[in-house]
């Protein structure tokens, strides 16, 4: 096996991932996302003890036990080009033996669960829901930049999107990925869950018009009207593609829970969403640790 130069794989003075700062010992086999820094706190304070606590630019991480289960809880901040970074150095710190550059002979799987706030997409989903993320339907395109197996995909559904849309050629091609069975079946077994639209920004990308035109003003009615077989595309958010896609790549397990905080369609905003995502992560770390 080779190694990887400095340039590839970077590592802090201290030996930990550039990025997130963390070294092995500081992940447990199961990781939570969030994308704000203040909501690792809001999970970690439910934790019996707290192993590890770091900060390194938007990535807060606390390491602690619950029921016995050791939790690794980290914030992604905004966007899959986060996610790309965050996924890739937390297989680093389980899978690579840092010292010598190398990927270790044991594969270790990681379960990430993203636990987040979203739009819904569908009138039946009110704000203040929680929604689980069956597939992560990709706008975004950092998929296609690297060369991972085919078959992580669900080319069916991406064929039947693309048709139904009208995908519009100067958008990145979407892709879609499934999320682990096991997961949604322990976590979300009595959530509603659909395909997950992830775009790579807030405003126009998600239909969001203020001062600059929209190239394709029609996407939200065609994603809203989308069907495969039962399932629909329930909400718009900004990282789950990229975590199925580079998590099944590299032989993780993930699953996205969210709290609608704001329905697309019916144009109604939670009107105090804090209480309702504190409920989804208790529900969440009681289900993990049950």
């Amino acid at each position: 096996m080779k190694n990887f130069q400095e340039s590839e794989l970077i590592l802090n003075p201290d030996g930990s991932l550039y990025h997130i700062k963390l070294k092995p010992e500081d992940v447990a086999e199961t990781v939570i996302l969030v994308g704000d820094q203040q909501r690792v706190a809001v999970i970690s304070k439910y934790f019996d003890k707290i192993d590890s606590r770091k900060d390194n630019r938007e990535f807060t991480t606390h390491t602690g036990w619950l029921n016995g289960k050791r939790i690794t809880v980290i914030s992604t901040g905004i966007g899959t080009d986060n996610i790309d970074i965050v996924v890739n150095e937390l297989d680093a710190a389980v899978n690579f033996d840092l010292e010598k550059r190398k990927i270790k002979e044991k594969h270790t799987a990681l379960d990430i669960i993203r636990l987040g706030t979203t739009g819904g997409l569908q009138p039946e989903l009110e704000v203040d829901t929680f929604v689980a993320s069956a597939y992560g339907l990709g706008f975004d395109g950092l998929l296609n930049f690297y060369d991972y197996d085919e078959k992580i995909l669900e080319t069916e559904i991406i064929d039947a999107f693309i048709r139904h849309t009208g995908w519009n050629e100067r958008l990145p091609y979407p892709y879609i990925v499934k999320s682990s069975e096991r997961l949604l079946k322990q976590l979300a077994y009595d959530l509603p869950a659909g395909i997950t639209a992830t775009a790579n920004g807030f405003y126009g990308p998600q239909g969001r018009r203020l001062r600059i035109p929209l190239a394709f003003p029609e996407l939200n009615e065609r994603i809203e009207g989308f069907r495969f077989g039962e399932y629909k595309i329930s909400n718009f958010e900004m990282e789950t593609s990229a975590l199925f896609g580079l998590g099944k790549s590299l032989g993780h397990n993930t699953l996205t829970i969210c709290t609608i905080i704001a329905n697309r369609l019916t144009k109604q905003f939670s009107e105090d969403y804090k209480v309702s995502v504190d409920k989804m992560i208790r529900l969440v770390l009681e289900r993990l640790t049950s």
